[in-house]
């Protein structure tokens, strides 16, 4: 739980006691590689914090595969609109390697929200995140060609090519397989 304790106390200003309090409503899970987190179509009523593995958010449209986000240690991942509203989810999330988590059902969460000033401001920081995050990856693939695309994700997150597929990481970067094989080639 140490990680998930220093993202929390790194993020809001918390006593001990009530940083410990809130992590008792998190339960561990361990997902094997290949296995689903959250399949598209239901209600996510889960939010993970990923201990250590990969997981991609992704779906299939025309019979190919998108994947939006690969989630990496360190990092929450869920299905934010369906979590929130409780709406039918438009995304599978999958462990790509064997993965360590930390969950919390959408009922402690909202409890834990007006119950601890310190989760709901945490919790808004990361709403700030994946806002932030959803308007990055929406500019970069508008403005940007696709090198720079894979020199910022080189540089940002170098470990995500040694443990993820490259077909995953190519569909993320909106770009094909191939033009990756030949963008690592020029490195």
């Amino acid at each position: 739980m140490e990680k998930l304790k220093n993202c929390i106390a790194s993020q809001v200003s918390i006593k001990n006691e009530s940083l410990d309090h809130i992590l008792s409503f998190f339960e561990p899970l361990e997902i094997n590689k290949g296995e689903f987190f959250l399949q598209a179509g239901k209600i996510c009523r889960k939010m993970a914090f990923i201990v250590s593995g990969y997981m991609r958010l992704y779906n299939i449209v025309d019979g190919k595969e998108i994947t939006l986000w690969i989630g990496s240690e360190g990092r929450f991942i869920t299905s934010l609109s369906s979590f929130i509203f409780e709406t039918n989810n438009s995304w599978n999330i999958q462990a790509i390697t064997d993965c360590n988590l930390y969950t919390i059902t959408r009922e402690n969460h909202f409890r834990l929200n007006k119950t601890y000033p310190e989760w709901l401001e945490f919790d808004n920081i990361l709403l700030a995140n994946s806002f932030a995050l959803l308007e990055n990856k929406m500019f970069f693939q508008l403005h940007t060609t696709a090198k720079q695309r894979y020199d910022k994700l080189m540089n940002e997150e170098p470990e995500l090519f040694k443990y993820v597929p490259l077909q995953y990481i190519a569909s993320m970067l909106g770009i094909a397989p191939e033009s990756l094989s030949r963008l690592r080639k020029m490195h």
